[in-house]
């Protein structure tokens, strides 16, 4: 009903109150997604006068007193009160009668939606995704993008919030989840959280002590998973007394999973490649702005290569098979896509440096589109990707639309819809 009364999709304009006075809707007003009425500073011609206030929405008249509207003097700003069914009067905290309208949306109208939201494909429009003008979807998908990198910054400002502004602390934290690559992401920020990087700092100087910090921290030398080896063993001694010094806790190991996990992904290895990052100090922000100019500079900052123990191991145990290099390119893409770009464009909006914002959004349309269900889903419905910014919009799109069949709030969706209204 409030997208129907938003945009102007009701059944006729030859619309009366229920008492009937002819109603003209000069403009519907603004949506209200906060507590009060459903919509601000309508302009609504009733009987020839012009009323200028708020509208409040129901299914059933009787909802307004069932909700307590008629002691709340917030709503007796209301001058028309739209519903579905009639069922009762309403009126203001001083007891005067509100004009009351039901409206009316054409049935095949509901047939449209109820069709498009409950549809059993996973991208409720993909069938129609080519009625919708290129330039609707265009528009939509760099609107996408950014609603998606402003949620990752929100994010990064939250860190800022809680590290009392320390960049590379929240870098540290950013890094260290986007090394989860999807799976382990809640589990590698909990670790980072859990093992600050002030006191990795202590020790930065000794790879094993990062080592055993951090493996200790995540909860893998005492896990069931873990069996014994020289260095194990001496990782262990290592985390007991650094654990004792510092009181700290470990996390439990059964927070990680590596079920149906190539070995390259497993997560000892990546907290193994965390350390690798501290060693020698952590200052990757800064490391980060100074190479931003460069897509080449940025990806060497995680050409990293393991050594010792972990050069030629997946997991704890036998020596395996393994290259040096601890990231491939594809997963050197998705660290400039979740760590990188959030984290400069952040730096760039609360510095006022528009430049290094541009650098970031620059940075994702140089990158290679991702490679993963939901930006094939959306290929097979004819809706391809060039970079990753926009895999990224469409990641967003599956997200926050698709799956909550959100319909009527997607540019696509509403389209499709408002034509369907138009055609009937």
């Amino acid at each position: 009903m409030q997208y129907v009364w938003q945009h102007r999709l009701w059944c006729s304009e030859d619309m009366v109150t229920n008492d009937g006075r002819p109603v003209r809707v000069l403009d519907p007003g603004l949506l209200n997604t906060d507590a009060g009425p459903d919509f601000f500073n309508a302009k609504v011609e009733i009987d020839g006068h012009l009323w200028v206030g708020n509208v409040e929405m129901h299914v059933r008249a009787s909802d307004w007193k069932r909700h307590g509207h008629d002691h709340d003097r917030a709503y007796d700003s209301v001058i028309l009160h739209v519903v579905d069914k009639d069922d009762a009067p309403v009126t203001r905290s001083n007891g005067e009668r509100i004009p009351q309208l039901v409206l009316q949306v054409a049935p095949r109208f509901g047939e449209s939606y109820n069709r498009l939201v409950n549809a059993r494909t996973e991208i409720p429009c993909a069938p129609r995704m080519a009625e919708v003008p290129h330039l609707v979807v265009t528009e939509w998908v760099e609107a996408l993008a950014f609603e998606r990198l402003h949620g990752k910054t929100d994010r990064v400002r939250s860190l800022l919030d809680m590290y009392h502004g320390s960049w590379e602390d929240v870098c540290y934290v950013t890094l260290a989840r986007t090394l989860g690559f999807g799976v382990n992401n809640d589990a590698f920020e909990r670790l980072a959280r859990r093992t600050p990087l002030r006191l990795l700092h202590k020790h930065a100087d000794s790879l094993l002590q990062l080592e055993a910090l951090l493996l200790g921290q995540a909860g893998f030398l005492h896990s069931p998973r873990v069996g014994s080896d020289a260095y194990v063993e001496q990782l262990r001694r290592e985390y007991a007394f650094l654990a004792n010094k510092f009181s700290l806790t470990p996390m439990e190991s059964e927070v990680w999973k590596t079920f149906r996990m190539r070995p390259q992904n497993f997560p000892f290895r990546r907290v193994a490649l965390l350390a690798q990052f501290v060693l020698g100090g952590f200052n990757m922000m800064n490391a980060m702005i100074e190479a931003s100019t460069s897509e080449k500079a940025l990806r060497e900052l995680f050409a990293v290569e393991l050594t010792g123990y972990w050069a030629s191991r997946y997991t704890f145990g036998p020596e395996s098979a393994t290259s040096a290099r601890a990231l491939g390119d594809r997963s050197i893409d998705v660290l400039l896509i979740n760590t990188v770009a959030p984290l400069l464009y952040c730096r760039g909006e609360l510095t006022d440096d528009y430049a290094l914002c541009e650098r970031a959004i620059g940075l994702l349309e140089q990158l290679r589109p991702e490679q993963n269900s939901i930006v094939a889903l959306f290929a097979a419905a004819g809706l391809k990707s060039d970079d990753a910014l926009t895999t990224q919009a469409l990641i967003q799109l599956k997200h926050n639309y698709c799956e909550p069949r959100k319909c009527i709030y997607c540019k696509i969706g509403h389209r499709l819809l408002s034509t369907d209204a138009r055609r009937q």
